[in-house]
C-alpha cells in the first residue's frame, strides 16, 4: 500500500492514455544500496512482455515460461515492501508467486528483502497489476493477495480501489475455479466495498474475521495500522 496521492497533484507522472492509473509511482530519494538493488536484480526477477509497451497485441504470457517450472503459481497485489511477498515465497517453496507493485521505493525494498531471504521462487512486476492480468492466461493463478491496499478516503475517489469490477473482473478471470482471493484492511469502509464488490465478480464469501490467517506475517502497514489505533481486518473468498 502506498500513501493516498491525487493524481492530479504537481509532480505526479502522465499516464498512459488507454488505462488511468491513480497512485505514485516514486517517492523519496531511495538509498545507495536499494538503487544498487534495482540496476542488478530487477530485469532477472521482472517478467518480460507484460506492459503494453513491450507487447502491444497483448500477447499471452505462460507463467512456466516466467519460473521455468509448471509449479502453482499466486499473486500479490501491490506488496507494499515486501514483506508479505517474500514470507510467502520462503514458506511455500513448492509454489510460485508474483508480486505487483508500481511504486518503485517498495520494489527496491522487495528486492533487499528478496537477497537476504535467498527466494527464487517468486517474479516482481513493477507496475499496474491490470497489465498483467491482461496477458496472464485464465484460470492459471491458485491463489491472490490483496494486503492494506490504498484507501482511497473520499467517496469520489471510491471507484479507485481496487475492489471495484474494473479490478476484480481480470483478477476473477486469471484465477482458477475454487481459488481463494485474500484481503486484508484497516479501513472499515472499504471492507465494506469489498464484501459488496467482489463476490459481484464471481467469488463466494468464505470467512470475514478479525483474526489473521496461520501462515500470515504482519506488514509495516498494519503495524502502522495498529499504532494509531485501528484495527486490521481480514475476508477470504473462493472463486466460483
Amino acid at each position: 500500500m502506498s500513501d493516498d496521492i491525487d493524481p492530479d497533484d504537481a509532480g505526479a507522472e502522465a499516464r498512459p492514455e488507454w488505462r488511468n492509473f491513480y497512485g505514485r509511482r516514486a517517492g523519496k530519494t531511495m538509498r545507495s544500496s536499494q538503487k544498487t538493488y534495482l540496476s542488478e536484480d530487477l530485469d532477472t526477477l521482472r517478467p518480460h512482455g507484460i506492459s503494453p509497451e513491450e507487447n502491444p497485441s497483448r500477447e499471452i504470457v505462460d507463467p512456466a515460461s516466467i519460473f521455468g517450472n509448471d509449479a502453482p503459481v499466486w499473486l500479490e497485489v501491490g506488496f507494499g515492501g515486501g514483506e508479505h511477498l517474500v514470507h510467502m515465497a520462503a514458506t511455500y517453496p513448492g509454489i510460485n508467486i508474483i508480486g505487483c507493485e508500481p511504486y518503485i521505493n517498495g520494489v527496491a525494498m522487495l528486492l533487499g528483502k528478496i537477497r537476504a531471504a535467498g527466494v527464487t521462487n517468486l517474479a516482481v512486476h513493477p507496475g499496474d497489476a491490470r497489465d498483467l492480468m491482461d496477458v496472464l492466461p485464465e484460470g492459471c493463478i491458485a491463489k491472490a493477495f490483496l494486503n492494506y491496499p490504498d484507501p482511497w478516503p473520499k467517496r469520489r475517489h471510491h471507484r479507485r480501489r481496487f475492489v471495484t469490477q474494473d479490478h476484480l473482473q481480470p483478477l476473477a478471470r486469471v484465477l482458477q475455479t475454487g481459488a481463494e482471493f485474500r484481503v486484508a484492511t484497516d479501513i472499515p469502509d472499504y471492507m465494506r466495498q469489498t464484501l459488496e464488490e467482489v463476490p459481484q465478480a464471481g467469488f463466494a464469501l468464505v470467512a470475514h474475521t478479525g483474526m489473521a490467517w496461520g501462515d500470515w506475517i504482519s506488514t509495516r502497514y498494519e503495524q502502522k495500522a495498529l499504532r494509531e489505533g485501528r484495527v486490521p481486518d481480514y475476508a477470504t473468498f473462493r472463486k466460483l
